[in-house]
Order: structure tokens, then sequence, then C-alpha cells
């Protein structure tokens, strides 16, 4: 049962989290900056911020899950069901492009707003990328709908589960940006993603329904 529990927790955070970084914001920072400066470091810098992000949303998730259990699973239908009837509604609104030309420039916009101060970027220390990543990556992040879902699933699933699902969504999706992020953001299909994400949180609705009837 603990184990069944575990895997539920970990397949909702990797899939939920995980597919919802493919073509982000966070996914084209990550790319740019590594066109600039060391894969390692900006993998590093993104990385560790979006597992500060997830062990924060965990934990709030945690103070979420002291309220009674059908509050959070009305909760979970409510935030599930929204995000999943807006994505389909965002995904049969596109065309068949497989670009995500405004998340890259909101991305490059936030990368050009840090520079603004910055005498010559390039001539950043190792810690100094690792470090621009990290803030870059974070605030972006914040009040993301990831975050937001992984509170959410914290509340109700194993909190363990929920961060490593989570945690190997995000290595894997920082991982393809810095490696191969333009070319693979190329080849993505932004109004497939979207639309397989928004079945994705229906069918979680659905589920968290379910129990809540149960």
């Amino acid at each position: 049962m603990i184990f069944s529990d575990l895997l539920t927790a970990f397949t909702a955070g990797l899939l939920l989290v995980g597919l919802a970084e493919l073509g982000d914001k966070t996914f084209f920072i990550a790319a740019l900056l590594a066109m600039n400066y060391s894969r390692r470091l900006v993998f590093l810098g993104a990385f560790a911020a979006l597992a500060m992000m997830t062990l924060l949303a965990v934990t709030m998730g945690q103070v979420i899950g002291f309220l009674p259990e059908r509050w959070v699973h009305i909760g979970e239908v409510v935030l599930f069901a929204s995000f999943g009837l807006k994505l389909l509604y965002d995904g049969f609104r596109m065309g068949n492009s497989c670009s995500s030309e405004d998340e890259e420039e909101e991305a490059r916009a936030a990368i050009a707003s840090a520079e603004a101060g910055q005498v010559d970027p390039q001539a950043l220390s190792a810690l100094g990328i690792a470090g621009k990543t990290f803030g870059l990556v974070f605030l972006g992040e914040w009040g993301d709908r990831t975050q937001i879902t992984t509170v959410m699933l914290a509340a109700s699933h194993s909190p363990v589960g929920v961060a490593l699902g989570a945690l190997s969504g995000f290595f894997l999706c920082i991982g393809l940006a810095v490696v191969a992020g333009r070319l693979v953001a190329g080849r993505l299909s932004e109004r497939f993603i979207t639309l397989f994400a928004g079945v994705l949180f229906m069918a979680f609705a659905l589920g968290a329904a379910v129990r809540s009837f149960a």
C-alpha cells in the first residue's frame, strides 16, 4: 500500500510537473543561457532553483494537508479541472505550429532585464553564472502552474513521491534544455503538448473527484 501510494505520487509529479516544463519559459531560460555559458553551471543553477522550489511547494502542501481531507480533494478537483480546461481551450485555439515563440520571448526579456546592469555579462565567475541562472529560474517559477500543482499534489499524496517525481521531471527537462534546447524546442508541437497536458490534468481532476466521494 505504501509503495503504491509512493508510485502514484511519483507518477503524478513526473507527468504533471515534468510535462509542464517542456517549452516553458524556464526551459528557454536554461536553453538560452547554456548557449553563452557553461552548460554544467547553467544546469546546476537551474536545477538547484527548481529543487528549492519543489521543497517549498511540498512543504506548503503538507501544511494544506492538515485541512479536512474532503476539502483538499475538492480543492484538487477545482484546481486541476481549471488548469485542464484552460489548457484544452488554449490547445484547440492554436494552430499546428511547432514553435513556442511567446515563451521564448519572455525568457529573452527576463535574461535581458537581469543583464541590464552588468558591465560584461560574459565575465561572470562560475558562481556568478550558477547564481544568475538560479535567480532567473526561481523567479520564473514562483507562482507558476507547476508550483501550484506540486503544492496540491503534496497535500493529498506521498510528499516523498511527489518530490521525487517533480525533481525527476525537472532533471530531464533542464538536462534536455541545456544540451539541445533550441533544437528540441523547434521540433516540439506546442499544440500537442498543451492538449496532452490538458487531458492529464482533467484525468487527475477526475481521480480526485472519485477519491472525494469514496
